[in-house]
């Protein structure tokens, strides 16, 4: 299986609102709101970083980085998420490469790091480790985990952009 990674284009819109529908479909944690944030942050011109993966030139992954903010005033720092593989391509390796990438993006881009929240057990593998100096208000410390891409390390509470708490 070839798996073509490339940035979103308008015309994918569509798309990876239906990969992220069904990858979510029947998740454990979920608000089921993940497509909207997606689609929030597009036209809030937030996605920083929102790449696809294609099979056979069909969408079955995407991707999304978004700004997050630090109450120490850090600043080059972002959000990764939602995550979204098609279920029918999920444990493929799909997943790994489009966080891979993100994450290679991001450090060509000069960021300072990436933030996520997520299951420490997929996402130690690309360096994300719980950082007890930093909280997102809510949410267990184990989940909420950190790469830093150079030597500061920020401290305090992240707040990603406000779509992520909007009841949609």
């Amino acid at each position: 299986m070839k798996i073509e990674i490339t940035n979103e284009t308008a015309a994918d819109a569509a798309a990876i609102r239906a990969v992220t529908i069904s990858a979510f479909l029947h998740a454990e944690h979920t608000s089921h709101t993940e497509h909207l944030i997606i689609d929030a942050l597009r036209l809030a011109e937030q996605l920083t970083v929102s790449l696809v993966a294609k099979v056979d030139g069909a969408i079955v992954g995407h991707i999304a980085i978004s700004p997050v903010s630090l109450s120490d005033g850090a600043t080059g720092w972002y959000g990764l998420g939602p995550l979204s593989v098609a279920p029918d391509y999920q444990r493929r390796g799909i997943g790994s490469r489009l966080v891979g990438d993100a994450l290679r993006v991001l450090r060509e881009r000069g960021a300072s790091g990436c933030l996520l929240l997520g299951e420490p057990r997929y996402y130690n593998r690309f360096g994300f480790r719980a950082d007890p100096n930093l909280k997102l208000p809510g949410v267990s410390p184990e989940y909420f985990e950190a790469i830093a891409f150079e030597d500061s390390r920020p401290r305090g509470d992240v707040a990603y952009h406000a779509v992520f708490n909007a009841s949609f």
